[in-house]
């Protein structure tokens, strides 16, 4: 299930930061993906449904290039990837073996892929950038994924640094990482990330005035009396 435009376009505005603050008030501490980050520096949010990959160490008689031909390859599990998806990759923290180089990222984009996310790493980093491919990742290496990999299963549950992720999840990533937003959470966390955005950016104004931060942030009943008060005033 795709997510609609409207919904895309408000996650797109909301921060990963954000994010994970509404979720651990929801009692969601375990959120955000430790090891990925952008490889681009100016790479903008993304924002998409999980289409999940596993990974589990290497086998020798699994681990072969032999096995990148096999029905249940990586090869085949992009071609069900859907547009706008959001690729998670589940490597196990794995550093050594690129588990997708050029030629993946490239049909991924080709595709209509959001984003790739793995707490594993990719190769080809020349030709993944030139992809056009956004990446979150845990870095590069040189070697193919089954010097250290076997691959075995996409669209089932997966732990991706550290994070349990489902199919259709929704996951957003900016240059604070990749957060997870458990599907059946999705409704009721848009309001509530829109409003935390909009509190914290007339927060900022209070700070750049030189207010102080005791009473402010978090807000006490009066700083949150005069902030609702200006909020109505100026939709008036």
């Amino acid at each position: 299930m795709t997510l609609d435009a409207q919904t895309r376009e408000i996650l797109t505005s909301i921060s990963t930061a954000t994010i994970t603050t509404i979720l651990l008030k929801k009692g969601l501490r375990n959120v955000w993906l430790r090891g990925p980050q952008p490889l681009r520096s100016s790479q903008s949010r993304q924002v998409g449904r999980a289409f999940t990959l596993r990974f589990v160490p290497a086998r020798e008689d699994q681990a072969t290039p032999a096995s990148w031909s096999s029905p249940r390859s990586t090869r085949a599990a992009i071609e069900e990837m859907p547009e706008g998806c959001i690729a998670v990759v589940d490597a196990g923290g794995n550093r050594d073996a690129g588990i997708f180089g050029d030629i993946l990222c490239g049909r991924m984009r080709k595709r209509e892929v959001a984003a790739l996310v793995t707490d594993g790493v990719v190769r080809d980093l020349h030709g993944v950038l030139g992809s056009g491919l956004p990446v979150w990742a845990s870095g590069v290496a040189a070697p193919p994924s089954v010097a250290g990999l076997t691959f075995v299963d996409w669209q089932c549950p997966v732990g991706c640094g550290g994070v349990a992720v489902w199919p259709d999840d929704v996951i957003v990533a900016d240059q604070d990482g990749a957060v997870v937003i458990p599907a059946a959470l999705l409704e009721e966390l848009l309001p509530l990330a829109v409003e935390q955005e909009r509190l914290e950016a007339w927060i900022m104004q209070e700070v750049e005035r030189g207010e102080p931060l005791p009473g402010l942030y978090p807000p006490n009943e009066a700083t949150r009396a005069r902030y609702e008060a200006e909020m109505n005033g100026g939709e008036d």
